[in-house]
């Protein structure tokens, strides 16, 4: 077993014990799950990837997307994607460091940065309501404090908090100049930390899918048996198994301390988006009625796969980007890059 498999597991054990059932319906409830979080932060997984010297744990891309693809399976209703692999290297970036508590952040085109105030709004901003903001503002990385501004709370399909934020007025806690770059590489890791997500999360719905049609039986035998089911099973574990190796493959291209490049995200999103909608609807038809109950956690899992596949720009914003990467790089090009993983020339 590797390191990063490692890793997945000890977050996985960390979580079962914690985002339950009953937690996720609080969570749903109050817009929180403070134990789950401190349970996460407590053992450094927020903040894998953002370097030990602006106040993280350090380690790669892909030990983030390990972390993630955990939080994904179990729906863990707290900001780690936006912690540490989104807001934690963004801050890193600026040389500034984490805040203590959850960060988030969201790409701020709308928002202006002058004579130490901001002005504008963002929207559809995680866990708005409860964590630190990190936005890059004109030139500058700003750190907001929690609750600052106006928030209009507002939530996604999965129940998970996507609230407006209007910072107009907002003296930020700390700034400081950031590169061309970090908008750009923001959106990648955002679109990379959903694609890791719902990778998990896929896996999860495959497990739960073939425990509960291996357990319910019709006419003397498992309903897994009839080909009908069995077919969507095997459609469950095809999606779920390529949405894993495109995220992982885009977060291992990163190496050690880079960035996930531009190619190897979208093809990942794209993938992963195809993949969210595919799983979800097969879990549902091999589940049947029982799928739609509340109770029984698939519904859990699949809304998660619905709101987090618009999310980032979406799986058609990503899939038109890589077709222009792709034909950018010419017919010559287009062979070894789709079957080697070879960067198209811009």
């Amino acid at each position: 077993m590797s390191e990063i498999d490692e890793l997945r597991d000890a977050v996985a054990d960390v979580l079962r014990a914690r985002s339950t059932a009953e937690a996720l319906e609080a969570a749903e409830r109050d817009g929180w799950a403070p134990d789950v979080w401190s349970a996460l932060a407590e053992g450094g997984f927020a903040t894998v990837a953002v370097p030990e010297s602006a106040g993280g744990s350090g380690g790669s891309v892909a030990q983030a997307c390990a972390v993630l693809e955990a939080c994904g399976a179990a729906s863990a209703p707290v900001p780690v994607a936006e912690t540490g692999l989104l807001a934690g290297r963004l801050l890193a970036s600026a040389g500034l460091s984490v805040p203590e508590g959850p960060v988030t952040t969201v790409a701020s085109p709308g928002v202006s940065f002058s004579d130490g105030v901001l002005a504008g709004a963002v929207d559809r901003v995680p866990w708005g309501r409860s964590a630190s903001l990190a936005l890059v503002a004109g030139s500058s990385v700003v750190v907001v404090a929690p609750g600052s501004g106006v928030v209009t709370p507002g939530r996604n399909i999965a129940g998970e908090p996507r609230d407006h934020v209007d910072l107009t007025g907002v003296r930020p806690l700390e700034s400081a100049p950031v590169g061309p770059d970090a908008v750009e590489d923001l959106r990648r890791r955002g679109a990379l930390s959903r694609a890791a997500l719902i990778a998990g999360a896929a896996r999860a719905v495959l497990d739960l899918t073939v425990r509960y049609t291996g357990e319910r039986e019709q006419f003397g035998r498992p309903v897994a048996k009839f080909p009908a089911v069995a077919a969507h099973l095997v459609q469950i574990a095809e999606q779920a198994e390529i949405a894993a190796m495109a995220a992982r493959s885009a977060a291992e291209g990163a190496g050690e301390e880079g960035e996930p490049a531009a190619l190897d995200v979208a093809a990942a999103f794209s993938v992963a988006s195809d993949a969210a909608g595919a799983v979800a609807t097969a879990a549902h038809q091999a589940t049947g009625a029982m799928g739609m109950t509340r109770e029984f956690g698939l519904g859990v899992l699949t809304r998660r796969l619905w709101s987090w596949r618009d999310e980032w720009g979406g799986g058609a914003a990503w899939a038109a980007e890589l077709g222009r990467s792709l034909a950018a790089g010419g017919a010559d090009a287009f062979w070894p890059t789709i079957s080697r993983g070879l960067v198209a020339s811009s």
